[in-house]
């Protein structure tokens, strides 16, 4: 699948780092470093711009190994993009830790996923069917 990308920062394209990669890394598009102090949240751009077609979003998501070597995390994850917007993409970052962390130009700081997706409409019923689990659920499945 081919996505139309406007590329703004002083980076490459985001790349699969493997042949079986779900995720591109995004990079930070910063002119100076952007501290952020514990529990801090902010917003860091990628210079990116994307066209997505109908039926697919794209998903923002911590990168696995940031977030547990640093407490940097994502703080709407997974951020959606929908089909139709065409603004900057940007991440915001959220320090988890309690030591201050420096975000600089060209970080990898967060995964970008392409998935599809389909609308529904809403039948409205006045029960469902039933199912071994139920109503079961946070935990109910296992210990």
């Amino acid at each position: 699948m081919k996505v139309k990308v406007v590329n703004h920062s002083k980076h490459p394209l985001p790349e699969y780092h493997t042949e079986h990669s779900a995720g591109l890394d995004l990079k930070a598009n910063l002119e100076l470093p952007v501290k952020i102090e514990s529990l801090e949240r902010v917003m860091i751009p990628t210079g990116l711009f994307i066209a997505l077609p109908d039926g697919f979003e794209a998903q923002v998501r911590p990168r696995s190994g940031m977030t547990w070597k640093t407490g940097i995390s994502i703080i709407n994850s997974p951020g959606t993009i929908d089909a139709d917007y065409r603004g900057e993409i940007k991440v915001v970052l959220i320090n988890l830790s309690r030591e201050p962390y420096t975000v600089h130009d060209g970080d990898r700081i967060a995964q970008l996923i392409i998935s599809r997706y389909q609308q529904i409409e809403w039948e409205k019923v006045e029960g469902l069917d039933e199912t071994i689990r139920g109503a079961g659920g946070y935990g109910s499945t296992g210990k």
